[in-house]
């Protein structure tokens, strides 16, 4: 067995997650349960609706909007770019969870929608009253592990579905500053 395979876990058809750092980061947790860490992101408009959004050193992640809100639809709009941080976190929490338990993941795949009332356009069109942003959401996971029965798969999404930041930011009330 050669080092790399000393410190990984074969995950089936997704690429080895380091067991061991996992392993760490889940003592780090337990050890300090009231660690909060500050997340950062600059959004710079380019033009219409088009901006970059700067998060570590990252490449800029490019958000738009269709030509239907008058975008270029040059890249995902900013409630879709939402979905897709749901799904992305319920994925991480499904793998890592799975890895965690000593499963072998063959698949995992997640399909989200989401419905919302636009007629707002953003404060500027039909100001009736009414829900704004998602009001319901849909993730429908498709998982598959080694030996792992559908229960205990469902039984994760369940687990992992309580735990993940994202998802949480969905379902809870969340403080929002928003100021000059």
């Amino acid at each position: 067995m050669t080092a790399v395979a000393q410190k990984t876990v074969l995950t089936g058809c997704l690429a080895p997650i380091d067991k061991g750092g996992l392993e760490q980061l889940i003592a780090n947790g337990k050890a300090n349960p009231k660690v909060i860490k500050t997340l950062k992101c600059k959004t710079v408009a380019e033009g219409k609706f088009r901006h970059a959004n700067y998060i570590r050193n990252l490449a800029p992640y490019i958000v738009d909007e269709p030509p239907g809100l008058l975008g270029d639809d040059t890249a995902p709009n900013p409630s879709e770019a939402s979905l897709a941080a749901l799904g992305s976190c319920l994925a991480v929490g499904l793998h890592a969870n799975a890895v965690h338990r000593g499963w072998i993941v063959n698949k995992l795949e997640l399909e989200l929608e989401g419905d919302l009332n636009i007629t707002a356009v953003w404060g500027t069109g039909d100001v009736s009253e009414k829900p704004v942003g998602f009001t319901d959401v849909r993730v429908k996971v498709d998982m598959e592990c080694e030996g792992i029965s559908k229960a205990e798969i469902d039984a994760l999404v369940t687990h992992v579905k309580k735990w993940s930041p994202v998802a949480n930011t969905f379902t809870r009330p969340v403080n929002l500053e928003v100021g000059i």
